[in-house]
């Protein structure tokens, strides 16, 4: 398995090409980040390609899923994503579902399966994968609707597509569900992408409840092949603190 690093949370003040140099120059082959308008995508998948870094992930511009009067909105903005995903050479997109509306659990459960059933012609059309994102709603999230892993490996199931997976927070899930091993281990097919944190703070995964090496490598050993985004805000100084995960974590 391999760690990334998502830019936002380690050097969100540095020019974005300047972090992917940094992220090469401590050891790691790969990236992501969340808001990519404002980017120079030529540029930065130019920088990429000459550091040896991978820019796995981007984050989709539109999250309102759970409505179906906002379908098309969302549908519009997975497109733009794409086509940007596509140019700067990132292979995925993470979207979150949006806020629950109020409206019954199982009528916004089908709006987000429609959402992703009707987005399978963009996908299939740039080749991206798109990962939807159960969040926590005790302590980062609340009124978020998607907090169940289970409920997004049941909607991944009911769309039934390659393109279409789930990003894995493992700090979401500890404040969640727990159960963190079994449910990654039991459901790599539905999962593209994990992320990751110490939990309760969501900083360094050393100073959490949840032992790392442990989780690692069951995951490894299950099969998962794919990338960990190193998901906190350090307590320690952003390049030490990279060190520190390359070190402990390989």
């Amino acid at each position: 398995m391999r760690l990334c690093v998502p830019i936002p949370c380690f050097f969100g003040k540095y020019d974005f090409c300047d972090a992917i140099k940094m992220v090469r120059e401590l050891g790691y082959d790969c990236a992501e980040t969340y808001k990519w308008q404002g980017l120079d995508l030529d540029k930065v998948r130019g920088t990429c390609e000459e550091n040896g870094v991978e820019l796995l992930s981007m984050c989709t511009t539109e999250f309102r899923m759970t409505s179906p009067e906002n379908r098309k909105l969302w549908l519009e903005g997975l497109k733009e994503s794409c086509a940007a995903a596509k140019k700067v050479g990132a292979s995925r997109l993470i979207t979150q579902v949006g806020q629950d509306t109020g409206a019954p659990r199982e009528e916004q459960h089908a709006s987000i399966v429609a959402a992703l059933k009707e987005a399978k012609p963009i996908l299939e059309d740039s080749g991206i994968i798109i990962m939807i994102e159960p969040l926590n709603t005790y302590v980062n999230h609340p009124g978020y609707y998607l907090w169940s892993s289970v409920e997004g490996f049941d909607i991944i199931r009911e769309v039934d597509h390659p393109l279409v997976k789930v990003v894995y927070d493992i700090y979401h899930q500890q404040v969640m569900e727990g159960n963190i091993i079994p449910n990654v281990t039991n459901n790599l097919d539905c999962i593209a992408h994990l992320h990751s944190a110490g939990h309760p703070g969501r900083h360094e995964l050393q100073y959490g409840e949840n032992d790392y090496n442990v989780i690692f490598k069951a995951v490894d050993e299950a099969g998962y092949t794919g990338a960990c985004g190193l998901e906190y805000r350090p307590l320690l100084d952003p390049v030490e603190s990279l060190k520190e995960a390359k070190r402990i974590y390989g």
